[in-house]
């Protein structure tokens, strides 16, 4: 979503490793309670290219679901695969917002966010919002990557604000804090009314590959950096070196492929019914 600069998203990138991506959010829905409605009115936030908005189908059938995301690139691609009726009588639609002002225009049974939140400032702040516009009895649910302090995250930071990058990437990614601790998600969840759960786990993905780290990264954490030196292709490709040789030594390959792991938070909150 957004950041304090707009990256520019590669929809083939991202799905590189939809296999591990995806796990988190089939995670997420497992612990969703029955909706309120036969015919439930859902909102996917950040629906990305939609690969993981179909799962919600999978899930509730004859839902009408509509994911909302700013990446043109990405609702290309969703709008291409997975728009249009599903087999058990619902729904899938797609359309352009902006998470940071986004407000229910209806009211749902279910508002969802995978990885999405990371890229909100402020996201804490729209969780009223967002609980309003709930069906009573109906969820409000989201993950996002608590891996900030990771060393993916904290080589990209220091390479940025090196001498020889600050003056192009100081400011243009985002900082540990872009995500909250799960006691303040918590916290919040419950002073809104809602009957809350709140949780981490860190999966410990064997990524395969050259460079799986670095693929990984390009289709997510990095499209920052990307953006900003779009326009400075050996600026670029010098970042990327410097990046890819820190990476190998962080996240050492094995004979059986290069551990990656990856913390995320999870939240699930249920308005009173």
């Amino acid at each position: 979503m957004d950041a304090m600069s707009t990256p520019a998203w590669d929809p083939a990138q991202y799905l590189r490793h939809a296999g591990h991506r995806a796990r988190p959010f089939v995670d997420l829905l497992a612990r969703v309670p029955d909706l309120p409605s036969a015919t439930p009115a859902v909102a996917d936030l950040g629906c990305g290219p939609g690969n993981v908005t179909a799962v919600l189908a999978d899930r509730w059938p004859t839902a009408h679901i509509t994911g909302y995301d700013n990446s043109p690139a990405m609702l290309d691609r969703a709008l291409t695969e997975h728009e249009g009726p599903t087999p058990g009588g619902g729904r899938l639609d797609f359309s352009y917002a902006d998470v940071r002002t986004w407000a229910p225009p209806q009211p749902y049974d279910l508002i969802v966010s995978n990885a999405t939140l990371q890229w909100v400032p402020g996201h804490l702040e729209r969780f009223g919002d967002w609980i309003a516009g709930l069906r009573p009895g109906g969820t409000f649910a989201f993950q996002v990557p608590g891996n900030f302090s990771a060393p993916s995250h904290q080589l990209m930071r220091e390479l940025a604000h090196s001498a020889r990058f600050k003056d192009r990437l100081a400011d243009v990614l985002r900082h540990d804090d872009a995500v909250l601790s799960p006691q303040t998600y918590l916290e919040q969840l419950t002073s809104l009314g809602c009957e809350a759960d709140v949780w981490e786990t860190t999966y410990v993905h064997l990524l395969t590959g050259e460079d799986p780290v670095l693929d990984w990264v390009k289709g997510t954490g990095l499209r920052p950096v990307l953006t900003a030196l779009a326009d400075d292709p050996a600026a670029r490709d010098a970042f990327l070196a410097e990046y890819r040789a820190a990476l190998r030594e962080a996240y050492p390959a094995t004979a059986h492929g290069t551990p990656f792991p990856f913390r995320r938070i999870f939240a699930v909150a249920r308005k009173e019914a």
